[in-house]
């Protein structure tokens, strides 16, 4: 899919990695849809650093784990730029307890966290990709990590958040096929990030260690992941590890 012209939503648009996504994609000329939750102010500078740049973007403030607030993002989209191309998932959200401590990771903690990652991401494609494929066709990109690929993460409730998302990015790939094209990006622990901020230091070091450049993955180069797979024709139901050569599958 040519970028040029193409409108792109990304939810967590205020985060260290969807500030890069939304930076990326700008740059192919893309319009973005700049999704947030409570970062008003630091949406709106966003914003005008894009405008700065030349990019025609609009933040949106929405709770994307109601209908409501996903209803409201697309309605964003198609009111502002005429319609929605490429949605980016990259919101989620972590507490650090450790996977021995399962009294501290409460019924409302595993809730407020499978919600957040995972119900979320498929209300989202749910209302959506059908959307897109009415008309014409559309691309999607999952953001999860590598602790859905291995037992590992901030909570055993993280990680599995982030294996039901790679799972429901093969399933969702399924459902929206031949026109919507589903594609996931499983990034390793980040510079940068609310989601490597919220880690204990000692797991993040750990983390860091564990990979075979012996440091984090870079922002940059999940975003072009992400590109790639808004640009992609022809592949559809993968998920790429970003992780300095931690996991192999």
């Amino acid at each position: 899919m040519r970028l040029d012209g193409k409108v792109a939503v990304v939810t967590g648009g205020t985060g260290g990695l969807g500030w890069r996504i939304c930076k990326k994609l700008g740059a192919a000329k893309m319009k973005i849809i700049l999704v947030y939750l409570q970062s008003k102010e630091k949406a709106e500078n966003y914003v005008e650093e894009l405008g700065r740049e030349k990019v025609q973007a609009e933040a949106v403030q929405a709770d994307i784990t109601t209908e409501a607030g996903i209803q409201t993002l697309a309605e964003a989209a198609i009111s502002r730029f005429g319609g929605l191309d490429a949605l980016v998932l990259d919101a989620a959200y972590n507490q650090f307890v450790s996977f021995s401590d399962l009294d501290n990771l409460t019924p409302q903690l595993w809730e407020k966290i499978i919600a957040y990652n995972l119900t979320a991401p498929y209300l989202a494609m749910r209302l959506i990709g059908p959307e897109m494929k009415k008309r014409g066709g559309g691309r999607i990109v999952t953001v999860s990590s590598v602790a859905g690929l291995q037992p590992s993460g901030s909570s055993i409730a993280y990680a599995v958040s982030k294996a039901g998302l790679i799972h429901l990015t093969h399933c969702m790939a399924v459902a929206l096929a031949p026109s919507v094209l589903v594609n996931g990006v499983a990034p390793g622990i980040m510079e940068g990030t609310r989601m490597t901020a919220n880690l204990a230091p000692e797991f993040a070091e750990k983390s860091r260690k564990a990979s075979l450049i012996q440091k984090a993955a870079d922002t940059d180069d999940v975003a072009d992941a992400v590109r790639l797979f808004i640009e992609t024709d022809s592949i559809t139901g993968q998920n790429l590890a970003v992780d300095g050569g931690r996991v192999f599958r």
